[in-house]
C-alpha cells in the first residue's frame, strides 16, 4: 500500500509559466479539494541544470514516498530526472524525450507563452539537458504515470509510449500537446496519486 500523497511539485512545459492551463487547473483543484496538500508550482529558468538544481533544493525536506511531480512536456523530462533521482511518484504529460535534440533549433531569444517576457536559450543549455538524461530503460516503473495523446502536434506520441512502456499509460485518441482536454482526464491523475 502506497503512502498518500502530501507533497506535490507541478513543473510546467518549455516556454510555459505557472500561468498555463493546466497549472492554474491543479492549483484550482487543490483549493477546493486538498487544501492540506503542499503545493508548489515554480517559474522555471531557462537553464535546465539551474532548473533541477533548484527543484531539488526546493523539494529536500520533502517526505519522497508521500511526494509526487506532475510534469507537462519539458516539465515531465524534469520530472522523470526527479523521480529517477530521489525515487519519487511522477505523473507526466505528453513528456519530452530527447529535449537535447528536439531545442536545438530553439537556441537563441524567445518569447515566452504567457506575458511579455524574453529569455535567452542557450547553446549550452543542449548539453545540460544530454547530461541529465534519465536511464534507459527508467527504473522502478510503477512509480511513473504517463498521459500521452495521439494528437500531439509537437512530440511524437510513438516516442512517448516507448519511453515508459511497462508504466500505466493513458493512451488519448486524438487531443493536442497542451492536452486541451487536460479535466477529463485529471480524475485517472487523482487516483493514481491517490488524491
Amino acid at each position: 500500500m502506497r503512502a498518500p500523497i502530501t507533497h506535490l511539485l507541478y513543473l510546467h512545459g518549455f516556454r510555459s509559466s505557472p500561468q498555463s492551463t493546466k497549472a492554474r487547473f491543479v492549483a484550482a483543484w487543490i483549493a477546493e479539494h486538498a487544501p492540506e496538500l503542499v503545493w508548489s508550482c515554480p517559474q522555471l529558468p531557462p537553464s535546465p541544470g539551474e532548473a533541477v538544481e533548484r527543484l531539488m533544493d526546493s523539494v529536500a525536506a520533502w517526505p519522497t514516498q508521500e511526494m509526487a511531480v506532475i510534469g507537462s512536456s519539458l516539465g515531465g523530462y524534469y520530472a522523470t530526472v526527479m523521480a529517477e533521482r530521489i525515487g519519487c511518484r511522477a505523473v507526466v504529460l505528453n513528456p519530452a524525450i530527447d529535449p537535447a535534440r528536439d531545442l536545438v533549433k530553439s537556441i537563441g531569444e524567445l518569447k515566452a507563452w504567457h506575458g511579455e517576457d524574453r529569455f535567452d536559450f542557450r547553446a549550452e543549455y543542449i548539453d545540460a539537458l544530454r547530461d541529465m538524461a534519465p536511464p534507459v530503460p527508467l527504473t522502478r516503473l510503477g512509480r511513473y504515470f504517463a498521459v500521452i495523446a495521439k494528437g500531439d502536434e509537437v512530440l511524437s506520441w510513438r516516442e512517448m509510449s516507448e519511453r515508459y512502456a511497462g508504466c500505466r499509460t493513458c493512451l488519448i485518441e486524438g487531443s493536442d500537446h497542451a492536452l486541451s482536454d487536460f479535466d477529463t482526464h485529471w480524475p485517472a491523475v487523482v487516483e493514481f496519486l491517490g488524491l
